[in-house]
């Protein structure tokens, strides 16, 4: 998906451009959980930014790796010696990095761990949906990442989201005490590893970065307007996509090549119109939520792109990287098409590294309030340009707002940094 990114300090609120696939796709039904808990209230003086079933996992066999190309290593980043290579997006190098000093054994504090049983259930689902449909024919699922340093292999991975799947089902089902929410279910069913964060370029600080990013709603049109002229384009399945996809960059497409009197008029198929700010919000967010004139509303999500990378640094009005939507019923994150892409829900949903740290990694937070701990549980389901290479941070799905503010607002209550872990079931 592709999000604005809200960073928010003591005194300061910063938005950065990043980038991120978030469709519509058949998920099974998921029974209403009575037992929802709220996001915990953490004050801003906090703000840095038994008998248990058994669940049998398939065998999975994992293809081969082709192996890597030349290295290309970032000259910005110092010489690091680890048993772990780092790579980036396009499967390169970039650095090493020592796993004994980022990922150790270790248990959780024992307080209850919140979450809404129903969501995560949800993006449990369909990431487990996404590994059992799609794991012969992405390469990027087949990685163990840095976690197999620890002995974690894939079918681990598969297991955990087997286990707490029925896990949940069960708890939900039964109208009784969420089990997954007890440290010492957690700690005697789990393999806690702790996450130290990894910066090769910023030493100090060892806690996970914490980002948070949002879906927001924007004013549209289905027909140009003089106030809406910055179309959302969908490829048209009958057509030659990639041929038109990768031809041009964003601002060809500003130049209105697919409208009437354009060169590609016919090309492609016009979803919605927005302002130049709403379209650049709408490619950087990934999915977008349109109020349009007429009264309607509905959620437009990235298919694919030209294919042109995100230059971190550069402003987003300057990039050339284009995506086109198409229309959805819901929050979507990783996939590798519009059909398969993973259903997401905010507040147990984190974006992070898939290739290094791991697509459906289950991650628990640790920060302190009022001096004692308090735990939060979500997966890793979503990634995108400023995680990949990215040892130190994730990115936590906050919502749907109607503006910055209302966000900024929100996220002032979220910890900047966090401890983390990341749990396997043994």
């Amino acid at each position: 998906m592709r999000y604005f990114r809200l960073i928010v300090g003591i005194g300061s609120i910063v938005l950065t451009a990043c980038t991120r696939p978030i469709v519509t796709e058949s998920i099974p039904e998921i029974l209403p959980s009575p037992l929802t808990t709220p996001a915990p209230a953490i004050s801003p003086s906090s703000i840095v930014t038994r008998a248990t079933p058994t669940v049998s996992s398939p065998t999975i066999a994992v293809p081969q790796v082709a192996p890597f190309p030349t290295p290309w290593i970032d000259p910005s980043i110092p010489a690091q010696i680890g048993d772990y290579q780092v790579i980036d997006e396009l499967k390169q190098p970039q650095f090493m990095a020592q796993s004994s000093e980022i990922l150790k054994a270790a248990n959780l504090p024992n307080t209850k761990v919140n979450f809404n049983a129903a969501d995560l259930l949800v993006v449990l689902n369909s990431t487990r949906k996404y590994f059992k449909n799609r794991l012969d024919r992405d390469p990027d699922l087949q990685r163990e990442g840095i976690l197999g340093t620890q002995g974690v292999k894939v079918a681990d991975i598969v297991k955990t989201l087997d286990f707490m799947v029925l896990t949940l089902q069960q708890d939900i089902k039964a109208k009784r005490s969420i089990r997954l929410q007890d440290p010492k279910f957690l700690n005697t069913n789990f393999r806690s590893i702790q996450w130290t964060a990894f910066n090769p370029t910023v030493k100090d600080e060892k806690r996970v970065r914490m980002t948070k990013y949002a879906v927001f709603t924007h004013p549209g049109s289905r027909t140009p307007t003089k106030e809406f002229n910055a179309g959302l384009y969908a490829l048209k399945p009958d057509t030659d996509i990639d041929t038109i996809r990768l031809k041009y960059t964003k601002q060809d497409v500003l130049k209105n090549i697919y409208e009437p009197k354009g060169i590609e008029f016919g090309a492609v198929e016009p979803l919605a119109y927005l302002d130049r700010e709403g379209l650049e919000s709408a490619l950087m967010e990934g999915t977008v939520l349109i109020k349009f004139n007429d009264g309607t509303s509905k959620f437009f999500n990235v298919d694919r792109s030209n294919n042109i990378p995100y230059v971190k640094g550069l402003d987003p009005i300057e990039q050339k990287r284009y995506w086109y939507f198409k229309p959805v019923a819901a929050i979507k994150g990783y996939g590798g098409t519009i059909q398969t892409k993973i259903s997401l829900k905010p507040g147990v949903t984190f974006a992070g590294d898939v290739l290094n740290i791991g697509l459906g990694r289950i991650v628990v937070t640790e920060n302190s309030v009022d001096g004692k701990p308090r735990l939060r549980m979500g997966i890793i389901a979503d990634t995108g340009g400023a995680f990949l290479p990215n040892l130190h941070q994730l990115d936590f799905l906050a919502g749907v707002f109607d503006s910055k503010e209302d966000f900024a607002a929100y996220t002032r209550k979220l910890p900047e940094y966090t401890k983390a872990y990341i749990l396997v079931k043994r």
